[in-house]
């Protein structure tokens, strides 16, 4: 484990909260990775996921591409989004990170923060955009502005195609993981936790591929169904924090304990919510056999382990949930227009392709599919830094 390149401590002046930034690694001068706000959020959390971003980025190397990936980085914000000092704490952690923004650190919405909150607050910070550090690697800048613009403008039933791609993704990788273990998908039952953007849209993905989803868990606790829950009923209920409003539940659907999700009698478990999720005690609970990691480290490595064991196979987050990021840069450098069918395409394309290479190597190494992806991302990292260059 390598030390990052910049690793950064912050306190608010008026609040007394913290904030953080660590830089994993440059690649061509610019890492990207997600701003996330949480109560309880570490700079041990923030190093762990600048990591990861590394990770992810070189995993979508392709050499045909005209995206190149960055270097990782992540931000972190010590704060509830939910409170009311949140916003302009936000906005002050943003100014004093703005010359970051501005030279080498990409950055846009993550666990507590939506993507127009983020651009809102950048804008009263003084930044022309969250990911304005990238605009000198583009060849014409002009037109990957509008067409990230036009992206992020695309509706799919009224939700906008930025919220859909991460999910898109994620359901990708299980789908991949049941076809390589020859198990139908109308036999695939699935439990949820996290009823945002990302989880939302795994779940929706998940049930039009013909899964059915028994569990979904949010702040409230767990809402479960064994014959499965209606998604679109649920998704229309929920808030711009992802909780479902019990009004819209029907007579079979239950009410249990925020944990219940853990132990639900399903084959796949997607935790899409909170890092840390699972650990060494509660794993003891899980009976599924595929745990999916739509959120950032959400299985601890010690828990891991006990899984492993057990037979459980956990999906890493260094994959599974990496075509958010993956998406914005194939839409900015122009590998993909500012097209819903056509992202979705080269999401499950390169989703899957890339969730069959990790089960190949894990399978091939005798090793978990976490890793097979560090080796991959090792390897590939190694082909970027000949090409390119980097500082880490």
């Amino acid at each position: 484990m390598t030390t990052p390149l910049l690793s950064l401590t912050w306190t608010d002046h008026v609040t007394g909260r913290q904030g953080f930034l660590v830089v994993d690694r440059l690649v061509r001068g610019v890492a990207s990775g997600g701003l996330r706000m949480r109560p309880g959020c570490t700079l041990d959390e923030v190093a762990g996921l600048a990591r990861g971003m590394s990770m992810k980025e070189a995993l979508h190397y392709d050499p045909e591409a005209r995206y190149i990936p960055l270097g990782g980085a992540k931000g972190g914000i010590d704060c509830d989004p939910r409170d009311p000092e949140a916003y302009g704490l936000l906005v002050r952690y943003l100014r004093t990170m703005r010359p970051y923004i501005e030279s080498c650190w990409t950055t846009g919405e993550d666990l507590g923060l939506t993507q127009d909150v983020v651009d809102r607050a950048a804008g009263e910070a003084g930044l022309v955009s969250s990911v304005q550090a990238v605009y000198p690697l583009l060849d014409d800048e002009a037109d990957a502005r509008r067409r990230i613009a036009d992206a992020f403008a695309v509706e799919v039933d009224g939700i906008g195609l930025d919220e859909l791609v991460g999910g898109c993704g994620v359901a990708e990788s299980v789908l991949a993981a049941l076809d390589r273990a020859d198990v139908p998908y109308w036999r695939t039952r699935v439990a949820v936790q996290g009823f945002g953007t990302m989880g939302g849209a795994t779940a929706r993905f998940l049930t039009r591929a013909g899964l059915t989803v028994v569990a979904v868990a949010d702040i409230k606790g767990t809402i479960a169904n064994p014959a499965g829950l209606d998604i679109e009923a649920l998704l229309a209920a929920r808030d711009a924090y992802g909780t479902v409003d019990r009004a819209a539940l029907r007579p079979g659907d239950r009410e249990l304990p925020g944990e219940a999700w853990l132990s639900a009698e399903a084959e796949v478990l997607v935790p899409a919510a909170v890092s840390y999720a699972i650990d060494v005690t509660n794993q003891g609970r899980i009976t599924a056999r595929w745990i999916a990691e739509a959120a950032n480290m959400p299985v601890r490595p010690e828990a891991e382990e006990l899984l492993a064991t057990r037979g459980v196979t956990v999906l890493p987050d260094v994959v599974v949930n990496s075509a958010t990021n993956a998406w914005w840069w194939w839409t900015l450098f122009g590998d993909l227009d500012a097209d819903a069918d056509a992202a979705f395409a080269h999401t499950r394309r390169s989703m899957r392709a890339l969730t069959d290479l990790t089960l190949a190597r894990a399978e091939a190494d005798g090793t978990t599919p976490r890793c097979a992806a560090h080796t991959i991302a090792a390897d590939r990292l190694a082909v970027i830094s000949d090409r390119f260059g980097w500082h880490d």
